[in-house]
């Protein structure tokens, strides 16, 4: 059986798109699977785990929803300005970055704000989790790179770079990490925190990503998309990807075969095949989609690969409290089937503020603030 898989992006019109990917031998084919008008403003981030998908908004909120049921889960409102990052540390937590400058680290069980941290004193421009989830990276408009502690919450290391650098970026083994500031791109080493090397792209770069430990995809304000060597500092391959420039670019393995996916402003999504031991060959083009939309932001959601009883284990494991028989009833109730709506069902609208629920009324009331403090 073909692993589930599902496009995500967002756009500047307001709405997060979902596409169920049917995979074959030489093309892959997209189909709609849902759309949903998420915010009231632009869409500025979005993260994906194998439950949840998480969208951030200029409009100040991040929206929740349960992938597997098809529901809408609720919204989080600690932040007070555009969300600027936001990213899943596995199962267990969700990291969001604002334009307050503040980081905060929510619990994916009850959605509660474990930690607000006050991390720049200009926006988080981008956050990025160590592989062993016990530190994250941030960089902000107050030209510096922090290191946090996350058991205690408290700053590491404080590095001034003497620029506002918008993308951080930990290398999968969590040995270097990159830090970019428009067209440039810093290597550090993890050990002596140092500059090991620089790579100069030739357009101010919008989003990368690592596909080994050594080598990084990079996307920038053009229409080529281009893989560079970390160690050497070489461009090993270079394409046009799109017609217009690349917003967003992911990677995920499906069995075997590398995918890269590129999100472009021209509307499009891209799947691209990439193979390791030809890395200087133009890489495949397995599928694409038109989404019609100035996209914005790009997830991708894969199904577990062991989902049944250890799945079953591992989240009860994680629960600190056993649901009730009313709440299990009604996750009964929440559950759709194919015939249903491509569009995600609307269930009642709960909303989560500062860690605790909040009514429609509270919403009104925080918003009613926000707008008197804004004009004052």
């Amino acid at each position: 059986m073909a692993p589930q898989m599902k496009l995500i992006a967002g756009c500047y019109e307001q709405i997060v798109f979902g596409y169920r990917v049917q995979t074959g031998e030489e093309k892959w084919t997209s189909e709609a699977d849902f759309t949903h008008h998420a915010h009231t403003a632009s869409l500025s981030a979005v993260a994906v785990n194998d439950r949840y998908i998480a969208t951030g908004s200029k409009d100040e909120t991040i929206q929740l929803y349960d992938i597997k049921k098809r529901v809408e889960h609720g919204s989080l409102l600690h932040h007070d300005g555009t969300i600027s990052c936001l990213e899943f540390y596995g199962r267990t937590h969700l990291l969001s970055g604002g334009e307050d400058g503040l980081i905060c680290v929510w619990n994916t069980k009850k959605w509660e704000c474990l930690k607000s941290i006050r991390a720049h004193k200009g926006h988080v421009t981008s956050l990025s989790v160590h592989p062993s989830g016990k530190i994250v990276l941030s960089v902000g408009t107050d030209k510096t790179l922090r290191t946090w502690n996350l058991i205690d919450g408290r700053s590491a290391f404080i590095k001034n770079i003497k620029q506002n650098a918008h993308i951080v970026m930990w290398s999968p083994t969590g040995e270097r990490y990159v830090v970019v500031v428009n067209e440039k791109m810093d290597i550090y080493n993890l050990e002596t925190a140092s500059v090991t090397g620089t790579i100069t792209n030739k357009k101010r770069i919008s989003s990368i990503r690592f596909i080994t430990n050594t080598i990084v995809v990079v996307a920038g304000d053009e229409e080529t998309v281009r893989l560079y060597d970390t160690d050497s500092l070489k461009c090993l391959c270079e394409f046009k990807a799109h017609e217009n420039r690349v917003k967003a670019i992911y990677s995920i393995t499906v069995g075997e075969t590398l995918v890269l996916v590129t999100a472009s402003s021209d509307g499009y999504i891209k799947m691209w095949k990439l193979d390791l031991e030809k890395i200087q060959d133009t890489p495949a083009l397995l599928g694409e989609v038109n989404t019609s939309a100035r996209l914005t932001c790009l997830g991708v959601w894969q199904a577990s690969p062991v989902e049944s009883s250890q799945q079953v284990e591992a989240e009860a494991a994680c629960s600190q409290a056993q649901p009730s028989r009313e709440e299990t009833q009604q996750e009964r109730k929440d559950h759709t089937t194919e015939e249903d709506s491509i569009k995600l069902v609307r269930t009642k609208k709960v909303e989560f503020a500062e860690g605790k629920f909040a009514t429609k009324k509270r919403k009104a009331e925080e918003t009613k603030k926000k707008k008197k403090l804004k004009s004052e």
